[in-house]
């Protein structure tokens, strides 16, 4: 159904329910391509640098272990992805990566792991939701 699928992953949210929609929007079709697309704050890199001494692909390395029980639900449903990071604001990334590639939807997580939450929708989510020209699949 759709060939290429932006899924902007957000360490905050659950993303429990994301695989299966994922196999129903590339109906388990091959040629499906999904992207799991982190941010890294400007701030949270500088802290990395600061007291831990880490750089960037330090930073990603260890991002992409504490993404991997996700991953691995990708892998178990044989979806074919490809994990990218990029820091900045989370917002302005990842609108520039839904401009820049040839993404045709975006699956966001709106399922926070704490549960007081004030609004039905988080604040990245819904700009993400206003601003981009593609359609967005809000998961709860």
């Amino acid at each position: 159904m759709y060939d290429t699928i932006l899924v902007p992953y957000d360490f905050g949210n659950s993303f429990n329910n994301v695989p299966e929609q994922l196999v129903k929007l590339t109906q388990g079709e091959e040629k499906g391509k999904i992207v799991v697309f982190n941010v890294i704050s400007e701030t949270e890199l500088a802290n990395y640098v600061r007291y831990q001494g880490k750089h960037f692909d330090e930073v990603v390395k260890e991002k992409e272990e504490e993404m991997r029980p996700f991953l691995d639900k990708l892998d178990e449903r044989q979806l074919n992805y490809e994990v990218k990071f990029t820091t900045g604001s989370a917002t302005r990334g990842i609108v520039d990566e839904v401009e820049a590639g040839d993404y045709d939807v975006v699956v966001m997580s709106n399922k926070r792991s704490e549960m007081d939450i004030k609004h039905v929708l988080g604040h990245v989510t819904h700009k993400i939701a206003k601003r981009v020209n593609i359609p967005v699949l809000i998961v709860k």
